[in-house]
């Protein structure tokens, strides 16, 4: 049985990274199959649970070890705008996910991406342990920024 914490634990980070945001969309968005265990190691097992391309509806399973704690989840697609919304809800437990992502104008095609998680009730037995989950997930969205910008600027 799931009990509510006092108010959902969010965490956002955001980053710079230097190429246009049609090519950060598509590596976050339309190739998320491929590309979400590089940027998120702690994906063990990725299926998708739809046919055909990312798109709004579509849905998805995955394995992860975070931590040592292993966790399984479904989740939708509950956001698609190309070039400037993704997100995810679950279906099987209280989270949502969202990769906001803005053009920026420099000298060359900048793309400012931004990324919010928010999980929305905890366990009772996690609720003591509150304070250092969302210590740990600031730490897992901040991580998720690095590691796509990194990912992405490396790619030729």
């Amino acid at each position: 049985m799931m009990f509510g914490s006092s108010q959902p634990v969010k965490a956002k980070a955001t980053t710079v990274i230097n190429k246009p945001i049609n090519e950060v969309f598509r590596f976050v968005g339309d190739e998320f199959f491929v590309n979400y265990p590089k940027w998120s190691p702690e994906v063990v097992e990725l299926k998708p649970l739809s046919d055909g391309p990312v798109r709004l509806g579509t849905l998805a399973h995955q394995v992860r070890v975070d931590h040592g704690h292993r966790t399984e989840s479904t989740f939708r697609v509950t956001d698609y705008q190309p070039n400037k919304r993704l997100g995810f809800s679950g279906v099987s437990s209280p989270y949502r996910c969202a990769f906001d992502f803005e053009q920026k104008s420099t000298p060359t095609p900048v793309t400012q991406l931004a990324f919010t998680f928010e999980l929305f009730e905890l366990e009772l037995f996690m609720r003591p342990f509150e304070k250092l989950i969302r210590a740990a997930i600031q730490d897992g969205a901040e991580r998720t920024v690095k590691n796509l910008k990194s990912l992405i600027e490396g790619e030729s």
